[in-house]
């Protein structure tokens, strides 16, 4: 019985060490999930308001390793770059996108109504 007892546990502690070993946090810059074009563009453009490039301190929130996507290592991303690390999954979808897209679509057509 005492066999069984301690099968079991040992069974319970490798299976819950794998269940949680496979939570993907991104903190090491490993990939992750792949975007979409269209996830990709709103976030280039939640992170690059304006201008063309991305720099390194800018881009902490939304790629997983800067290195591995800056590919001329210039230290600041292009939009293709950027693409390009949406696609290897290096980009993290921060949902940072998703309030910048409705508030902006909400003010154009408040102002469209007002005219």
């Amino acid at each position: 019985m005492s066999k069984i007892l301690i099968f079991a546990g040992l069974t319970l502690m490798l299976v819950s060490g794998y269940a949680w070993a496979q939570t993907n946090t991104m903190t090491s810059g490993r990939p992750s999930a792949v975007l979409t074009p269209e996830r990709c563009n709103e976030l280039w453009k939640a992170a690059v308001p304006e201008g063309d490039t991305l720099g390194q301190g800018s881009a902490a929130p939304f790629v997983v390793n800067f290195s591995q996507v800056d590919r001329d290592g210039n230290g600041s991303l292009t939009i293709t770059e950027f693409e390009a690390g949406c696609f290897k999954g290096m980009v993290k979808d921060t949902g940072q996108a998703d309030a910048g897209s409705s508030s902006s679509t909400g003010s154009s057509a408040d102002t469209e109504g007002s005219k």
